[in-house]
């Protein structure tokens, strides 16, 4: 009895298992029998053989400008600047300026007491009177033989004399007034009067901001193409503008540690527009080439004989050798192999080869102007 009941269950169970490895065989055919369709997804290549062609993306070559760019950052520094102090110690006597107010050269912004110095004046200046009127008289004697020439040679030598010290005095009265070495604008004052003052104390900056200069860096390879005169672009934060400057000087030697070159650009800056001490983005046009070819970086194959792309031609993918040229971040020239009017195939760069189908899906015109960047 127990034998009759095992059999029929040792035969569903391997039933069961039949039906498990079977299945997965049997679904697509069930499926398409009931009118079902099995859809590839979208750009995938189809089984070997089949002929179904391969989906890529075109790039139709036109001609495009290149242009060879250096990026860097810079500041904007004045065209003058100075702390301006006193060349002697004093109490401060007279401020004369407002402060932030435009000065001219030569004029007088502060003083310190020069009183002492005014009284040694007024006595030199009264001794070289009488000094001068006895060489007069002793000149009228000596061209009637009067007297010696060694007497009036001592007179002479007095006069002399008082005109040095009188010549010194003044110097030295100059040296208690504080005038402006250039046009400019004078920043905010650090003493009062009344203060006493010595040749370390800072009194007020004075700045030119008329032209104003821009100093950046450039790579030490790009040395002797940015030389004195060159042109250069420059944007500020915050300034929906570029301005235009011309560098005017180029450091003489290399920074061995930043490997780069340190140049001076002028800008005019005639509406006093910029200030200085304000961050640029300097950017200078090292060559520019019209009507070439450029393409995608993606789409260039490296080989060991060389680089290569593929363009599609009656449908087919085609291989050709490229010379290139100048590189950018995104682009490449292409110097020799391709034509304008190629349409160039960007994407599926894997599974390409000579003559196999291709069915474009999405088809790019470049009309871009491609800059390198260093």
């Amino acid at each position: 009895m127990k034998k009759s009941i095992r059999t029929p269950i040792t035969i569903i169970l391997i039933v069961v298992v039949l039906g498990i490895i079977l299945f997965p065989k049997i679904k697509p055919m069930l499926i398409s029998e009931s009118g079902s369709k099995i859809v590839t997804p979208t750009g995938a290549k189809g089984p070997r053989g089949s002929g179904q062609p391969l989906l890529a993306s075109g790039y139709v070559i036109v001609p495009t400008e290149m242009n060879e760019l250096i990026y860097s950052t810079g500041s904007l520094i004045p065209d003058e600047e100075v702390e301006l102090s006193f060349e002697a110690s004093g109490k401060v006597v007279g401020i004369f300026f407002k402060e932030g107010a435009r000065v001219k050269k030569g004029e007088l912004l502060a003083k310190i007491n020069d009183r002492p110095l005014q009284a040694q004046l007024l006595k030199l200046q009264a001794q070289r009177k009488l000094s001068e009127e006895r060489e007069f008289r002793q000149r009228q004697l000596l061209d009637r033989d009067a007297i010696s020439r060694e007497s009036y040679d001592q007179v002479a030598t007095e006069l002399q004399s008082l005109d040095a010290d009188i010549m010194l005095l003044v110097a030295r009265i100059s040296e208690t007034e504080l005038r402006a070495p250039f046009d400019g604008v004078v920043g905010l004052r650090l003493v009062s009067e009344g203060a006493y003052a010595t040749t370390q104390t800072k009194i007020v900056q004075l700045v030119k901001i008329s032209p104003l200069k821009i100093e950046f860096s450039i790579p030490e390879r790009y040395a002797g193409e940015v030389t004195p005169g060159y042109p250069i672009t420059f944007v500020i934060d915050g300034i929906q503008k570029s301005f235009t400057a011309e560098v005017y000087a180029v450091a003489p030697k290399v920074d061995v540690d930043t490997r780069t070159i340190v140049a001076r650009a002028y800008y005019p800056n005639k509406n006093e527009e910029l200030k200085p001490g304000r961050f640029a983005s300097v950017r200078a046009l090292l060559s520019k080439i019209d009507n070439t070819i450029s393409v995608p970086t993606e789409a260039i194959i490296p080989e060991m004989e060389g680089e290569k792309v593929f363009i599609i031609k009656n449908g087919k993918a085609q291989e050709v050798k490229v010379t290139l040229g100048l590189r950018t971040e995104s682009h490449v020239q292409i110097q020799k192999g391709l034509s304008f009017g190629d349409t160039l195939l960007t994407t599926a760069i894997l599974q390409l080869r000579q003559g196999i189908p291709v069915q474009l899906d999405t088809l790019v015109t470049n009309k871009s102007i491609v800059n390198k960047q260093q």
